[in-house]
């Protein structure tokens, strides 16, 4: 099908969820996505943080093939070798102990928010005080669920679903002060991102990570720490709180964990597990053979090149580029992230979705959160050679547009790849 076709049928039979670019891929390799018609894109988006090791990568190919001549589903009624070996995985990674598979980050956030209220019911039914209240950050977002949409902070997302569950409430981005006045020991759990996607690459500060630490083990309630899109390496650490040392209770993992396939985990301590026992929670699709096998495969190829160094020397090399960009260019008021999760805000919204654009008819593949902010996801494999074809084509768009208004329509382009 065209892509003209495409979008005449999907415009007839999908619902209405995505403004999508007007764009066919039909294939993929290394850090390149290329559409119908030939043309390749350089994409430091990779899928919105999904596609780890890139396209058509053999590690996963292999994976692929060869679990699926075996054995694809059989539900969680059964055993089958994946599961236990990747948590053990998970867990020695993480420094937790238990894992429950997904489908998707936002079913993983589910599954913690549902372990926190069960585990403070567990703690009252043995004389703990402890209520059903959960702490979330302003600018966070967690998913899509009734859940995980109750503890997104930004009102689109809540209130075209209200009521959404309740009794929950946001604290001010690395406020210390807000976070003691809120805690209580109504609070079941804190919930945070340690870097904050949709909320625009925002990192909490130590001190408030610590302080949070610190509230939930005074009470028993649970620190939460969605990683699902930092983390599985995407700082340089296989979870982004271990570029702090503090151990949450419960973390959620997704994106980049299956090299492209759905896959998501929450993975807690032995206390928090307690809470749960048989029938309390499941799923059907969750953590199934094929995606396991693969999940495996992209653990053994990462360690194998070593690419969580990788990880932070490109990502390092980024970020360089990148402040050497805002000192050219007022435009940019500030670089932020770790790794491979980095970002660039622009001083207006107009003039960071025309970059945005503007980069698009270069064929570089970025995306713009939080309406000012340039985001940069790109696969681990990323290579010098890419950022820079990257920050020149950004630092010729910053240049074009200097004299201009913010919105001032491009003219040419340069074409990569």
């Amino acid at each position: 099908m065209t892509l003209e076709e495409i979008q005449a049928a999907e415009a007839k039979l999908l619902l209405s969820t995505y403004e999508r670019n007007p764009i066919h891929f039909v294939s993929g390799e290394g850090v390149y996505l290329v559409d119908e018609k030939g043309n390749r894109y350089l994409d430091l988006l990779s899928g919105i943080g999904v596609n780890a090791l890139g396209y058509g990568h053999t590690t996963i190919e292999k994976a692929i093939l060869e679990q699926s001549r075996k054995l694809i589903h059989t539900s969680n009624l059964f055993f089958h070798e994946g599961q236990a070996e990747l948590a053990l995985r998970l867990t020695q990674a993480s420094g937790l102990d238990r894992a429950f598979f997904s489908n998707s980050g936002t079913e993983a956030m589910e599954a913690a928010l549902k372990l926190a209220r069960a585990h403070a019911g567990l703690l009252r039914s043995e004389g703990r005080t402890i209520g059903t209240k959960f702490l979330a950050l302003e600018h966070s977002f967690h998913g899509r669920t009734m859940g995980a949409v109750a503890t997104t902070h930004k009102a689109k997302y809540r209130e075209p679903f209200a009521p959404v569950m309740g009794d929950v409430e946001f604290v001010a981005f690395n406020s210390v002060s807000d976070l003691n006045e809120k805690f209580s020991t109504d609070v079941c759990a804190i919930v945070l991102e340690v870097i904050q996607g949709e909320g625009g690459i925002r990192m909490v500060s130590r001190e408030f990570f610590e302080v949070a630490r610190a509230l939930t083990q005074s009470t028993g309630a649970l620190l939460i720490v969605d990683e699902i899109q930092a983390g599985f390496g995407r700082t340089g650490k296989w979870f982004a709180y271990q570029n702090y040392d503090v151990l949450p209770d419960v973390t959620t993992v997704a994106k980049p964990l299956a090299g492209g396939l759905p896959l998501g985990a929450m993975l807690c301590t032995e206390e928090a597990a307690r809470a749960i026992h048989p029938g309390m929670h499941g799923t059907t699709f969750g953590g199934g053979p094929l995606a396991c096998a693969v999940a495996i495969a992209v653990f053994d190829e990462m360690e194998k090149t070593r690419l969580l160094e990788h990880v932070t020397e490109v990502g390092t090399y980024f970020t360089r580029r990148l402040h050497e960009l805002q000192a050219k260019h007022p435009a940019i008021v500030e670089v932020r992230g770790k790794g491979l999760m980095l970002a660039a805000e622009l001083d207006s919204a107009e003039l960071a979705k025309d970059v945005l654009n503007a980069m698009l008819e270069r064929r570089i593949l970025i995306n713009r959160t939080s309406e000012t902010v340039l985001r940069f996801l790109p696969p681990y494999i990323l290579k010098r050679e890419h950022v820079d074809a990257a920050a020149d084509a950004l630092d010729e768009i910053l240049t074009e547009r200097a004299p201009q208004t913010a919105g001032a329509a491009n003219e040419g382009g340069t074409n990569i790849g």
